[in-house]
């Protein structure tokens, strides 16, 4: 076969497999492993380049397809998703796996995401609510704790569109200092509400953050991935949807608690003001961790 002509087939499988992953170029290049010149080049119409065979042979392996079928052998109609592409478990030993969930925010950046925290939106808590959280030993080291933090700022990758829904009792515990937050001081309270109020009327609106009651409604947390991929955090790990029915499901359930909002996102920084301007001055309850 002319050179020309398998390199034309090539491009167009690989063009296929990308549309499949919903994906924009640097982050579809990370899922094969390659640079994303490398990718470019691939993909150049006025090209008749074709890959190595052990570059072949890897974007066959993570896109769960044949070689055969990448160079153009087989005419199908659809593309198989790949075979471990219905579940799996992260493991999230640290109180954040940030090098997996900044992988997954690149591979998601130009899509929706949709997000149910646990307590808190990752990119609304200060350093102290981090350290709280992770549990700071006597004496630590607060820059690790501003590593994470500033880390865990995901929204500020350009394109990205989130939405957040979580419980108005999150919230309000925290301004109360009732639990999970009767370990924290006063002043460590209020400047978190200033910081989400701070950040949120910044980053409005591509930055979206519904309130429900968890009276009337329930939910564990997780993260929603654009259309391909759903994370249930569990603690540590996370259990990870791949099937485009199992994401879509999630999806109707991230709907149902939008349905039930009590403070839609154009209220939402005034409801946080309300809450930090009747904070009144008391004693933390300290509470052990065992």
């Amino acid at each position: 076969m002319d050179k020309r002509l398998l390199a034309q087939r090539f491009r167009d499988r690989l063009t296929r497999l990308m549309l499949r992953e919903g994906c924009h170029r640097a982050a579809f290049a990370d899922r094969l492993g390659l640079d994303r010149s490398a990718l470019s080049l691939l993909l150049a119409t006025d090209s008749a380049r074709l890959p190595r065979a052990d570059t072949l042979l890897q974007i066959a392996s993570r896109m769960g397809v044949s070689t055969d079928w990448l160079l153009g052998a087989g005419e199908e109609d659809q593309i198989a998703p790949p075979s471990d592409a219905q579940i799996a478990m992260e493991e999230n030993a640290t109180y954040h796996n940030i090098p997996l969930l900044m992988r997954w925010h690149a591979e998601a950046a130009g899509t929706k995401i949709r997000y149910v925290p646990h307590r808190l939106p990752d990119l609304l808590r200060t350093p102290a609510i981090v350290a709280y959280e992770a549990r700071q030993p006597e004496g630590a080291d607060q820059r690790e704790y501003e590593y994470i933090a500033r880390h865990l700022d995901f929204k500020r990758e350009p394109g990205t569109d989130m939405e957040v829904c979580m419980s108005v009792q999150s919230l309000e515990n925290l301004a109360a200092g009732d639990f999970p937050w009767d370990g924290l001081a006063h002043d460590v309270r209020k400047a978190q509400l200033q910081h989400i109020i701070r950040v949120s009327d910044e980053l409005y609106p591509s930055f979206r953050v519904f309130l429900f009651d968890e009276r009337h409604v329930h939910t564990v947390p997780y993260t929603i991935f654009g259309t391909h991929r759903a994370a249930i955090y569990a603690g540590d790990i996370f259990l990870v949807l791949n099937q485009k029915e199992a994401v879509s499901r999630m999806q109707k359930h991230f709907e149902t608690l939008i349905r039930h909002a009590v403070v839609q996102p154009h209220d939402f920084v005034r409801y946080v003001q309300s809450l930090e301007k009747t904070m009144t001055e008391t004693p933390a309850r300290q509470t052990v961790l065992s």
